[in-house]
């Protein structure tokens, strides 16, 4: 219930809205809301074969992963020393990446090249973030 009260409001933004917000651990925890629902809207596009709107949602993953990290970055806070945000977008991205697998298993193995750039993508931010995490940088 409350995952369906997330991807609801996640829905009624844009990214052009979410990079309007001031505060750069909410625009980063909104950024990975937008994600979760951006994939979301992939996987209905897939299922009902609008490739095209596939790879637009999909690009939108890959750009609203970017935002949080470099919002997250942009607070110039330590990851060590104040980790609850960048551990809370390191648990997001993880199930992104997770879900995103679940996706690639169902899609045709022919459909495959336009994910992998994505899932590479999502896991360089959660490997950055897991490092920061354990180093402080």
């Amino acid at each position: 219930m409350l995952w369906a009260a997330v991807a609801a409001f996640a829905l009624a933004l844009d990214l052009s809205s979410v990079k309007s917000e001031p505060k750069l651990e909410k625009r980063s925890e909104l950024a990975l809301q937008y994600a979760a629902s951006a994939l979301d809207t992939a996987k209905a596009a897939y299922r009902d074969g609008r490739f095209e709107q596939t790879q637009a949602a999909l690009g939108e993953v890959q750009d609203a992963v970017s935002l949080s990290y470099e919002s997250l970055l942009a607070t110039g806070k330590n990851p060590r020393k104040s980790s609850k945000p960048f551990k809370d977008a390191e648990k997001a991205t993880r199930e992104l990446l997770r879900r995103l697998t679940g996706f690639r298993d169902s899609m045709s193995v022919v459909d495959h090249p336009v994910l992998e750039p994505v899932m590479a993508s999502v896991k360089n931010v959660n490997d950055m973030l897991l490092v920061g995490i354990m180093t402080g940088q």
